[in-house]
């Protein structure tokens, strides 16, 4: 058996990392400030993550949730004390899709609505409601098309309020990040994400925050919602949850009442998960991460915005999209190639930074001197 080849792959086999730093096997060292998708969040092999999962592995890596755990306790406690919704209710999944899945599954038991909104430029994973209402016509099948999935501009209030004008009383809930990643790292405006809950809460609509990449902490606070003053209904999360073990979640608001059988899933809050997730917010709670995020990735927003060939950086703490010319297109395999640094990119000239939230000013600022060094070279 060979492997299904749907991913194109870089001629790079990472065999260690440490931090913001991974080897190759052939002993070659890179800067890594795209952590496997918005994943590591909290470094490679971070010294405490490991200690965690070697314990839990030692004592019992999985029972399924037909029993207590109280793992899955702790976790919730701790996720509402770091993050400041403890009057929420978690739920616990694998991934970014599936927590979109059932959100958006969760606010349709609720209200008895079918139509979701989401927007231009949207990514919510690949499952067949996280697929649909992503922006991507090539990765949806036949299969996932469906009617109910309203797609309305992104950051545009009037059009917004125009189709809760006309279809108000159907809609059952809008999805949208906080910052969108695949979508280029286009911020949500404070103004566009209170209309949200304004109209959502007028039309007895709910309000999901798709907080997989922009969340835990990546912004510079928990959610990056937060930055509006306004609360969503269910917040979805992965990626950087557990540090690059699987996990995801939804969090729910108090308002909304659980039922048996519900929701559901076989892996989602096993016991090795939940000391990952566990790990990552003891670190990021210790260390003051996102602290760290925020002030470096202004710094690095600040030194960006001064480069010549620049078009416009964008973002928040440590989730940052640079708009180049198309002309600097591959900019992105220079700096891999020949700097050894991994970025991440969307179409069609925007490199992406998603390092861990504890990346040094001392690494930040290589990246500077070497992404300017590549302008130059163009």
């Amino acid at each position: 058996m060979k492997l299904f080849d749907v991913y194109p792959i870089n001629p790079i086999e990472i065999v260690k990392g440490r931090g913001t730093t991974v080897w190759a096997a052939d002993g070659q060292e890179y800067l890594d400030l795209y952590g496997g998708h918005a994943v590591i969040s909290i470094g490679h092999c971070h010294p405490h993550y490991v200690k965690r999962l070697t314990e839990q592995a030692q004592a019992l890596g999985f029972y399924s949730n037909s029993i207590e755990n109280p793992l899955q306790v702790e976790l919730a406690a701790l996720m509402g004390k770091v993050s400041g919704k403890a009057d929420y209710q978690l739920f616990l999944c694998n991934s970014g899709a599936e927590a979109n899945e059932n959100a958006i599954k969760l606010a349709s038991f609720q209200n008895s609505r079918k139509k979701v909104i989401t927007f231009t430029g949207a990514f919510h994973g690949r499952t067949s409601l996280a697929v649909a209402a992503t922006d991507n016509p090539r990765i949806v099948a036949p299969v996932n098309e469906t009617e109910n999935i309203l797609r309305v501009p992104f950051n545009d209030v009037e059009a917004l309020e125009a189709i809760f004008s006309e279809q108000g009383e159907e809609i059952s809930a809008v999805i949208l990040e906080g910052i969108q990643g695949v979508g280029g790292i286009r911020v949500a405006t404070d103004t566009f994400l209170q209309a949200v809950r304004r109209l959502t809460t007028h039309y007895g609509a709910y309000f999901i925050a798709d907080s997989v990449q922009c969340g835990y902490g990546r912004s510079g606070r928990f959610f990056s919602f937060d930055y509006s003053g306004v609360k969503a209904d269910m917040y979805t999360m992965a990626k950087g949850m557990g540090n690059g073990f699987p996990m995801g979640a939804v969090a729910i608001a108090p308002s909304i009442p659980a039922a048996h059988g519900m929701l559901g899933t076989t892996f989602g809050g096993n016991h090795l998960g939940c000391a990952a997730a566990l790990a990552v917010l003891e670190v990021m709670e210790g260390e003051q991460v996102m602290d760290n995020a925020s002030a470096l990735g202004a710094y690095i927003m600040t030194e960006l915005r001064g480069m010549d060939r620049v078009k416009e950086v964008r973002g928040r703490g440590l989730m940052i999209g640079i708009d180049v010319p198309e002309e600097l297109s591959g900019l992105r395999k220079k700096l891999l190639m020949e700097s050894r640094i991994f970025t991440g990119e969307a179409k069609p000239a925007v490199i992406r930074l998603l390092p861990a939230l504890n990346l040094k000013k001392a690494e930040a600022d290589h990246f500077l001197s070497e992404f300017e060094k590549q302008i130059k070279r163009f």
